[in-house]
C-alpha cells in the first residue's frame, strides 16, 4: 500500500491555501488525510496524531499555519517522519509564519516552502515518497514533462506575436 501524505492546519479558515496541495496529491494517486489541529488549542491531538504517523502508514506531514506558526514544529518534536511547514499569510504579509516556520532548534528540522505554498509542499511530500515509489517519481517526471510542453508552447506563441 502507498504511503499516505498528513496534512494539517492550524484553523479551518487555512482551507482555501491548502486545497491546492490535495488537489495535487490526488491528481497523483497520493492518499491523503487532511485534519485541522492547532499546536496551541489541541496540542494534544496534534502530538498523537504526529507520534502514530508512521504507524499508521504516513510518509510525511504538511502543517500549514500563520501567525505564531508552531504547528509543524510542534509536529515535528514528535515525529522522526519529514514535517514541511506552509506558512500562510495571516498578518505581517506571512513574514511572521515564514520566520516561525523555518528558524527550528537544531535537531528537530522543519522543511519550509514559501508564504502560501501548499502546491509546492505538496510537490516536496511526493518526491519524498518517490525516494521509494517508484509509481510516484514516474507521475512527477510526466507532470514535469508537461510543464515544460507548456512553457515551449508559450514560447512559440510568443514568437509568433514577435515576428508578425
Amino acid at each position: 500500500m502507498p504511503k499516505k501524505i498528513g496534512l494539517l492546519m492550524g484553523s479551518i479558515n487555512d482551507f482555501d491555501k491548502v486545497k491546492p496541495a490535495i488537489d495535487l496529491l490526488k491528481s497523483l494517486d497520493i492518499p491523503c488525510e487532511a485534519h485541522v489541529y492547532s499546536a496551541h488549542r489541541t496540542p494534544a491531538q496534534a502530538a498523537k496524531f504526529a507520534g502514530e504517523a508512521r504507524a499508521n502508514g504516513f510518509g510525511a506531514i504538511l502543517c500549514a499555519a500563520g501567525m505564531a506558526a508552531h504547528l509543524a514544529g510542534a509536529v515535528a518534536a514528535q515525529t522522526t517522519l519529514p514535517v514541511i511547514g506552509i506558512p500562510v499569510k495571516a498578518s505581517l504579509e506571512g513574514l511572521d509564519a515564514l520566520l516561525s516556520t523555518v528558524q527550528m532548534p537544531p535537531g528537530i528540522p522543519v522543511a519550509a516552502v514559501g508564504i502560501n505554498g501548499a502546491y509546492n509542499a505538496a510537490i516536496l511530500a511526493a518526491q519524498i515518497l518517490a525516494v521509494e515509489d517508484a509509481e510516484v517519481a514516474q507521475k512527477l517526471a510526466d507532470m514535469r514533462e508537461k510543464m515544460a510542453k507548456g512553457v515551449l508552447e508559450k514560447d512559440g506563441e510568443l514568437q509568433i506575436m514577435l515576428n508578425s
